[in-house]
């Protein structure tokens, strides 16, 4: 069930499901506009398929939880990777998780893990620089919003889509986010590291993951989904699933519990 919890800068929704309290829990990142239902049966399928703790939570400004100071600056990733959500962690008392991240959750799980100790990162779509055909996907976004398609979509998860689309495209498309680039941060992550990219993705192409490949220490497994979108875990759910069982296994050879990994959801 669906909690709220306090911190510093107001309230965060948060869903966490229970696992086996001796594996590190698996902490979802969502995109830029994203918030938990948005997810959708994701993190129970993860949680099936894993026998592992599944948190999810809505970042400030999303879903239900406590609006968020805009505009944004543009090391706002920073923040959260940084200040918010070890505080999260740390109230909650979820220590050396492995972080699923997609798109800007993604990046925001490369910055924490560049300063605070992880288990092992999963990543959809991850950027870590800004690429032409991100500002594009951003513009065409921008169109669907404008002419009320997105903001329907929007409004079905977050009680202000508005502030939520602003909130996202507009530091995204400002002069001064034009040079964001966190490569530099990629020298200091030394977990297991696996990425998914979709080859039809409108918001990132595969240099993301190489540069990730390049800079990361430590072992790094990419995978490219042929004929998927922006979003591997909810475009090709059970595929996706199955490579981050598959990159447990590797990390812990260990394999889930035969009983969970078949669970019906």
């Amino acid at each position: 069930m669906m909690a709220t919890i306090s911190l510093n800068g107001g309230e965060i929704d948060y869903l966490l499901i229970d696992g086996e309290s001796d594996l590190p829990p698996l902490v979802l990142l969502h995109e830029g506009l994203g918030c938990i239902a948005m997810w959708r049966r994701f993190p129970y399928r993860l949680a099936a398929m894993t026998g592992r703790r599944v948190l999810t939570y809505s970042r400030y400004g999303y879903g239900h939880s406590s609006r968020a100071d805009l505009p944004r600056r543009s090391d706002y990733m920073h923040v959260e990777a940084q200040q918010v959500l070890p505080e999260l962690l740390e109230k909650l008392q979820l220590r050396n998780p492995v972080l699923v991240g997609h798109s800007d959750g993604a990046s925001i799980a490369l910055l924490h893990a560049s300063k605070f100790p992880v288990a092992g990162l999963v990543l959809f779509a991850p950027h870590v620089f800004v690429e032409s055909i991100t500002l594009s996907g951003i513009d065409a976004a921008r169109n669907s919003f404008l002419a009320g398609n997105l903001e329907r979509q929007l409004a079905l998860f977050h009680p202000d889509p508005k502030a939520v689309f602003e909130g996202w495209s507009s530091v995204w498309r400002s002069d001064h986010f034009l040079d964001w680039n966190i490569e530099p941060c990629l020298a200091d992550i030394h977990c297991p590291v696996l990425l998914l990219q979709g080859d039809r993705d409108e918001y990132g192409t595969l240099a993301q993951l190489s540069a990730i490949q390049r800079k990361v220490p430590a072992v790094v497994t990419p995978h490219c989904l042929i004929d998927c979108g922006h979003s591997p875990h909810l475009d090709q759910t059970a595929h996706t699933l199955d490579l981050i069982v598959e990159f447990f296994d590797q990390m812990t050879g260990v394999s889930p519990r035969a009983e969970l990994a078949s669970a019906s959801i």
